[in-house]
């Protein structure tokens, strides 16, 4: 008998089991018309093995190496800290998305332009109040867990060996959080965002050597205006979010192959 047709009898044979329900017996049969055209089987078996061969390698937790399971459980509501954030995160990035669509980024013309948009976002659009209030709330949400979860790795020695990189991996995202809020504080355009901007480029014009520099390419200039709201738009929805994303998913995996690592 061929690999072929051993292959296609056994796969028969599972679909002829009575113990199957309807979903599971539609998942097989997705499952065996994939791996007879591209042998993924053979692929998770290669990544089940790397996962365990990884995981071989890597030191056993504080909790684990002296059997603390039972010693720790007030420690556990702090570890959902790093999942609320990251389900803030979520909600930020999906309501933001539908805020992009009525949201004027430009004020030429008009220097209210921006600040009508978002006017009409809150008073004219269907469930518009609502929407910017779940993005706004949800993103102060996120900046608050992200804070949080930093002070509970700290205290809990959570950045020490093997799991330093780790940590200077969170201190950048948790910088990036906080760009990601003044760079949204800014689009609503309105009196607060206005002197918030100004903040931002007195600060930046304070920097030695590279100040100058730093605040013509970050605000487009010494005063704020159209240049101004199209970087800050530009940064908030179309860089920050692939970036933030990428480094999120990084941090994620390493926590996956590393384990949580408990107090010590």
């Amino acid at each position: 008998m061929s690999l072929e047709k051993k292959d296609e009898f056994d796969h028969n044979a599972w679909l002829k089991r009575k113990d199957l329900t309807p979903i599971e017996t539609t998942f097989l049969m997705s499952l065996i018309y994939l791996d007879q055209r591209l042998r993924i089987v053979d692929y998770l078996e290669v990544l089940e093995t790397l996962y365990y061969r990884v995981n071989l390698q890597m030191p056993k937790s504080h909790t684990e190496q002296y059997n603390l399971d039972n010693k720790f459980w007030y420690w556990y509501p702090l570890y959902s800290l790093g999942f609320f954030s990251i389900v803030a995160y979520i909600i930020a990035a999906a309501t933001g998305a539908l805020l992009g669509f009525y949201y004027t980024p430009s004020t030429a013309g008009d220097p209210s332009m921006a600040y009508n948009s978002v006017v009409a976002i809150t008073t004219d659009l269907n469930f518009g109040f609502y929407l910017r209030s779940l993005h706004r709330w949800s993103a102060q949400f996120m900046t608050a867990a992200v804070f949080l979860h930093m002070i509970r790795v700290y205290f809990t020695g959570a950045y020490k060996e093997p799991r330093e990189l780790n940590w200077i991996l969170g201190i950048v995202l948790i910088s990036l959080t906080l760009v990601f809020g003044y760079t949204g504080y800014l689009l609503p355009w309105n009196q607060l965002a206005f002197w918030a901007g100004q903040i931002g480029v007195e600060m930046a014009l304070a920097v030695p050597i590279v100040g100058e520099w730093g605040a013509q390419l970050v605000f487009g200039g010494f005063t704020l205006g159209e240049a101004t709201i199209v970087r800050m738009y530009i940064l908030h929805v179309f860089v920050l979010p692939f970036v933030v994303t990428a480094l999120i998913a990084l941090h994620v995996g390493i926590v996956w192959m590393q384990g949580i690592a408990e107090p010590h």
